[in-house]
């Protein structure tokens, strides 16, 4: 049966005509009036499709609010749209505004998640024009799943409404997972040592932890960051306390008494509080028997929502350095910062500088791991260093090859002796920035060097690599480029050399394909805002001082992140439409980061870190136009999960060419830091998503390394068409560093080195080939494209492993591939061939490349 009213509205280019409405669909033309003036909870709202007729008639266009745009579904029955609101809302009615293509049969579904639908009705017989369908239900999802279309072409809107009402500050929930179980613990005491402070939250009912007889005694737990608490729950064992208090506190050290318990009988008991805190002490002030205190089990709950909207903006936190000509005792502030940092390769300090527009005498910023030094104007020239902006590796004895996770950005720099140093490895972006003068990458005593990355940058005098083995730079322009080693890779840079792969290291393209510059933060006037620039085609030169086509968003629209945040306050922010700035920290997540709105900016500073913990995922990109992921690192955590970065959901279908998603300087880390898992690493399923430098690195060094203690068998994953690379490094996977399924994909520029701790041949063969290829291409992919790959093997585990190939493709007409090569590091391991079963392979102990020019 159905419960719909209808009017049309005729518009130039509409097929059709208007009909009259019959007794069973009464019109009532004074409905729409008061539906135009109430604004839709949909409109301007993530929305997804099944598909898109063609680029002009995207998904969005239903939400927009304009009735002269349109979405428009391929030619078939079985096609939907949906749309998310943000937050769940009791919906009233959907108002579906048909084009001329209608549905003739559709329903429309509910969903709290995106996954489970149910109907809210079914419409049969429908005659087009605008539909208002009452409905009754709550929901955050709202979908028109067509059954049958009335035209041969498919289906299209011009506008898909749903009305209703929310809450804006929903009521908080109770989580009933224990967010104690198995967290880090201590006590005043204990009894002995088989009584721990760790066995009353280690979820066993049958350990206990119990303290001397002595008053007073606590037991505390550290839940890993700020959290905001509902619920205690405790299980004393027979010796109980009479009195109590149950404590919180940010820091381990300044407590707070969220409830007082006085004549307690023991038993399993439950206390509603209210506050946040990250660490929670259970503190016993009087003993009910001649025992101390004992508690089996302690749990605590925390709270989802409901704590009102979040607002953006605010200050950066404590790791940000502002900083401005005249701030007093400025060289001392980065030397600090560079003590501390210049060793720390998998320490938790994270730092950024930020400087104020204006000319900076006599500097020389060092800058050590997890630091970034960023200009605050709007472009480069704004911020004027007469000095130095130095990388160097005398920490490491002049290799440079570690020197990872730092960044400089937005700011020109007038080298004292005519030459700056930037000797960096991988994860060292360089990025607008004007040197007034040379550029050095290599170290103080041309010791080895493994980087690097420059885009958008203006060096007047020559770049000097020396001894870095590869290196990519883009859309810039250099006044000259001596030497190189094995991969050195160009495009839409003026100055470079010309190619000479077939001899040389150089391959060179006088344009970027596709490009589109970082989001960076700066000032206007007082107020810091971030630029958003825009996507350029056929690039060439840097983007700026015009900065066209970008846009500036300030920070109130941003929910700047600061350590302790909550992965649900995160997601609640997200929800509610806001960007989000990651200031310097390291986060522990306890679930999956949720970006579903198109157009989303989450920019990090001071490469933030987000770990997470117990085996989720840590950050999923609906299918979606337009998010920029930039400048953080994602760190495995210790418990394995599926995917650490997913762009789009399994099967997105969406076109978004004229506005990409697009992932720059975000890094990868499997180990390293401690033991770290995760079956992918990075898996992007939506098309046209552009990558535009990245890391993805399970550690060959560091805490927690080894075959399956850091285990991660795949580092990029592509699904998507239409996806393109520049400036991508993956490094030492258990299989597949790149494993490519969609078509049409292009990369230009791959840096890679084999796992160095295959135990033998044994456990990388596969299909009867020894070794995983470090880029894959799948046998049914009919089109793709790459230029500059190259692999390199140092197995030391095994130093008799012979690697079948460095690559591997399917023979067709459409997969191009060009300026290939292979290098064994010093003899540990060879190749036994470049591609497939094509090039000559490696031998003996020369680290010379053994090259392909083009295949096939």
């Amino acid at each position: 049966m159905r419960h719909t009213t209808r009017t049309r509205r005729l518009r130039r280019g509409s097929l059709g005509v208007a009909l009259i409405a019959t007794a069973a669909l009464v019109t009532l033309p004074g409905q729409l009036p008061a539906t135009a003036a109430e604004t839709p909870l949909s409109q301007g709202r993530t929305v997804t499709s099944s598909s898109d007729e063609n680029a002009g008639t995207p998904a969005r266009n239903a939400v927009d609010g304009d009735q002269g745009t349109r979405w428009s579904s391929a030619a078939s029955d079985d096609q939907w749209l949906q749309v998310d609101l943000g937050v769940t809302a009791s919906v009233t009615r959907v108002v579906l505004d048909w084009e001329a293509a209608y549905g003739k049969d559709y329903k429309v579904q509910l969903s709290q998640d995106g996954a489970g639908w149910r109907d809210a009705r079914t419409v049969t017989g429908g005659d087009g024009a605008v539909d208002t369908v009452d409905v009754s239900g709550q929901a955050r999802y709202v979908r028109m799943q067509g059954l049958q279309r009335a035209t041969p072409w498919g289906y299209s809107l011009w506008e898909f409404q749903v009305f209703g009402t929310t809450d804006s500050t929903p009521p908080a929930t109770c989580d009933s997972a224990d967010a104690a179980r198995g967290k880090p613990a201590s006590a005043s005491s204990v009894e002995n040592a088989g009584t721990p402070a760790s066995a009353a939250f280690d979820g066993d009912s049958g350990t206990r932890w119990s303290s001397r007889p002595s008053d007073p005694q606590w037991v505390q737990v550290d839940l890993g960051s700020v959290r905001d608490l509902c619920k205690v729950d405790l299980n004393w064992e027979a010796a109980h306390a009479r009195n109590f208090q149950i404590q919180t506190s940010a820091d381990g050290q300044d407590w707070r008494t969220l409830k007082e318990v006085t004549g307690a009988t023991g038993g399993q008991t439950s206390y509603e509080v209210n506050g946040s805190g990250r660490h929670v002490r259970i503190l016993g002030t009087a003993r009910a028997t001649g025992y101390g205190y004992s508690l089996w089990e302690v749990g605590v709950h925390t709270t989802s929502g409901g704590t009102g909207p979040i607002q953006g903006g605010g200050d950066l936190g404590p790791n940000v350095i502002v900083v401005d000509p005249s701030t007093p005792d400025l060289q001392q502030k980065f030397d600090q910062v560079f003590e501390q940092q210049e060793e720390s390769q998998f320490g938790s300090g994270r730092y950024q500088f930020l400087l104020k527009p204006g000319t900076y005498n006599g500097i020389n910023a060092q800058l050590g791991f997890y630091t970034s030094v960023s200009g605050l104007g709007l472009n480069p020239d704004d911020v004027q260093i007469n000095g130095d902006l130095t990388v160097d590796a005398g920490w490491f004895n002049g290799n440079a090859t570690q020197n990872f996770w730092r960044s400089a950005e937005n700011l020109a720099i007038n080298p004292v002796n005519g030459t700056n140093r930037w000797a960096v490895a991988q994860a060292a972006p360089f990025r607008r920035i004007h040197v007034k003068g040379g550029l050095n990458l290599a170290p103080n005593g041309y010791g080895w060097a493994s980087g690097g990355y420059i885009a958008d940058s203006k060096i007047d005098g020559t770049v000097g690599p020396y001894s870095q083995q590869q290196w990519y730079t883009r859309d810039s322009s250099v006044g000259g480029w001596t030497n190189g080693v094995w991969n050195m890779t160009f495009t839409g840079v003026e100055g470079a050399p010309a190619t000479n792969f077939a001899s040389g290291p150089y391959t060179a393209f006088d344009t970027t394909p596709i490009s589109r510059e970082k989001p960076f933060l700066y000032l206007d006037g007082s107020t810091y805002k971030v630029f958003v620039p825009a996507k350029r085609t056929s690039s060439r030169g840097v983007s700026w001082p015009a900065n066209a086509g970008g846009t500036s968003l300030p920070l109130d629209q941003f929910y700047v992140v600061k350590p302790g945040a909550t992965a649900a306050t995160i997601n609640a922010a997200l929800a509610q439409g806001l960007h989000l700035l990651f200031t310097p920290g390291v986060y522990h997540i306890d679930r999956t980061i949720q970006v579903n709105r198109a157009d989303t900016v989450v920019l990090g500073l001071g490469l933030a870190t987000i770990v997470p913990d117990g085996g989720i995922d840590a950050m999923h990109v609906a299918d979606v136009d337009g998010v920029r992921l930039a400048g953080f690192l994602i760190d495995a955590g210790a418990r394995n999960s599926d995917t650490l970065l997913q762009i789009g959901p399994a099967g997105s279908s969406a076109d978004h060419s004229a506005n990409p998603t697009t992932m720059q300087d975000v890094f990868v880390r499997i180990g390293g830091a401690g033991p770290g898992l995760a079956t992918n690493s990075v898996v992007v399923n939506s098309d046209d998503v552009l990558i535009d430098h990245t890391w993805i690195w399970r550690a060959d060094h560091g805490e927690g390394v080894g075959w399956e203690t850091n285990r991660a068998d795949y580092g990029l994953r592509v699904n998507g068409d239409d996806v393109l690379t520049t400036g991508l490094f993956v490094e030492h996977f258990n299989k597949y560093d790149v494993l490519w399924n969609g078509e049409r994909g292009r990369t230009i520029f791959f840096q890679n080195e084999k796992a160095y701790d295959a135990p033998n041949e044994a456990p990388i063969t596969h299909d009867g080939i020894v070794g995983y290829a470090a880029y894959k291409v799948a046998d049914t992919v009919n089109d793709h494209e790459a230029w500059a790959l190259g692999s390199y093997c140092n197995y030391t585990s095994d130093d008799t492993i012979v690697q079948h190939h460095g690559f591997q493709v399917p023979v067709k007409p459409g997969v191009k591939m060009r300026h290939l090569m292979v290098i064994s590091l010093g003899g540990k391991g060879q190749y036994r061939h470049v591609i497939n079963d094509t090039g000559v392979g490696t031998s003996g102990t020369d680290t010379v490349p053994s090259k392909i020019v083009q295949f096939p």
